[in-house]
């Protein structure tokens, strides 16, 4: 790989470390952490035939089980999440936010959209660049780095 392909990965890494950091404080600035706030649009974002688990949650943050209990545990008790058991299944239990946590969620969701919507340009090239050094390397098909 040459200097340029470096140089546009590390450029890339920067725009969503950005990003990031910028989400991060959106969520900050409405009192949770940034683990909180990608729990709450994890739980809302979720398109199944039910409410999401606490299994789900866990696999969307990419944590542990009993991390994912401890986080929604303190959501609860924040009264940002309920917990209920499914009509399907009672042993499976299903997480909601409640109106306060869509409030907030809201507030720090649009402010990451008009953040994203001005930076849009700048990752538009750089993954132009990202997906050109790929197919010119032949690694174009990812997959999990080792």
């Amino acid at each position: 790989m040459s200097l340029s392909d470096y140089q546009a990965l590390g450029a890339f890494r920067l725009a969503l470390r950005k990003f990031a950091a910028f989400s991060d404080a959106s969520a900050h600035a409405e009192g949770l952490t940034a683990q909180q706030h990608q729990a709450l649009l994890a739980v809302r974002a979720h398109s199944g035939v039910e409410a999401m688990t606490i299994g789900e949650l866990a696999e969307c943050l990419l944590i542990k089980n009993h991390s994912a209990v401890e986080l929604v545990g303190r959501l609860v008790t924040a009264g940002l999440l309920t917990r209920s058991p499914s009509e399907a299944d009672r042993r499976r239990i299903l997480l909601s936010l409640t109106p306060e946590a869509a409030s907030r969620l809201e507030a720090i969701s649009r402010r990451n959209l008009r953040e994203l919507s001005s930076s849009a340009p700048i990752f538009g090239e750089l993954l132009k660049t990202v997906r050109r050094i790929g197919r010119e390397k032949g690694e174009a098909g990812g997959g999990n780095p080792s």
